[in-house]
């Protein structure tokens, strides 16, 4: 009879479920079952990770993103005081340029929050890389969140950026009268028009999309919207057209954050405004969650 080998330990391993790692100390470690998240809570790191990636785009290429926004808005403020600012002429009892100042600045914030999130996911869908944001252990939520905040610090960085040039230009003032107006009509206006740009990211799918939205959407809306005069002056038809606007409110009540005067009216409308605004950023983001949720023209 055939001497039989002992047999090698080696050649049967034990189970996955019994292959566990030892440490120095003899104890062990095991793996998390399958279909257990590693990850519970919010993925902090993949967060920041992407809040960073999409702000080092952006600032790779200040001079496009954020220089030249805030020359142009600078441009603006030039040929309309030279225009229209002749002869001492004031609105809402302060000079031309102090009044129209506060409306260009938080429109360069607006429009840049917009280029900045609009540009996200439809530059990977372009160049094929958009699996770099669908594969990594982030949530819809997360995703929209680090999307958003970088969008956001873009639109800061342009917006104090513009105030820092306005400030040295002559007849120029922009002493704060309220400054939760300034934040909070800031802050909604960045965050409506990033949620904006992330939709239509989502929706696009060339360039040209994208560029038919700023175009016909976001420029006639923030070009009509209050910034270079007071509804009061307008036809009434023209007036409730203005007051349909939603850029109307925020360019209205960032205004009265350094004037202390809007024709939005009085500090209880003011404030009414900005509840409308937060009402309307809370609905705008449930809507883009679900997109980003579905998958829609993403993962097809």
């Amino acid at each position: 009879m055939a001497d039989t080998a002992p047999a090698n330990p080696d050649d049967n391993p034990a189970p996955v479920t019994e292959n566990l790692a030892r440490d120095k100390t003899g104890g062990s470690a095991r793996f998390s079952p399958r279909g257990v998240p590693v990850i519970t809570g919010i993925n902090r790191v993949g967060l920041l990770a992407l809040y960073m990636k999409e702000v080092r785009r952006f600032l790779k290429v200040q001079t496009q993103t954020i220089w030249a926004p805030a020359f142009t808005t600078l441009l603006f403020l030039v040929i309309f005081t030279v225009a229209l600012g002749r002869g001492g002429r004031e609105v809402l009892g302060v000079p031309f340029a102090s009044f129209v100042a506060p409306g260009l600045i938080v429109m360069g914030m607006m429009q840049n929050a917009f280029a900045n999130s609009s540009f996200s996911l439809l530059s990977g869908k372009m160049q094929g890389t958009i699996i770099d944001l669908l594969m990594p252990p982030l949530s819809p939520g997360e995703l929209m969140s680090g999307i958003l905040a970088a969008a956001m610090t873009r639109a800061i960085a342009v917006g104090c950026t513009v105030a820092l040039a306005m400030a040295l230009w002559p007849s120029v003032s922009l002493a704060v009268a309220h400054v939760w107006a300034v934040l909070l009509f800031g802050l909604m206006g960045a965050l409506m028009l990033a949620l904006l740009g992330l939709a239509t990211s989502v929706w696009a799918e060339k360039f040209d999309h994208n560029a038919a939205i700023t175009n016909f959407i976001i420029a006639p809306l923030s070009l009509l919207s209050g910034t270079f005069y007071v509804i009061d002056n307008l036809d009434p038809a023209f007036q409730w057209v203005s007051r349909a606007n939603p850029f109307f409110y925020v360019i209205s009540g960032f205004r009265y954050g350094f004037l202390g005067e809007s024709d939005i009216g009085n500090a209880a409308a003011v404030v009414a405004a900005g509840g409308g605004l937060l009402l309307l950023n809370v609905i705008l983001a449930a809507a883009v969650y679900a997109l980003l949720r579905s998958g829609w023209k993403l993962k097809s």
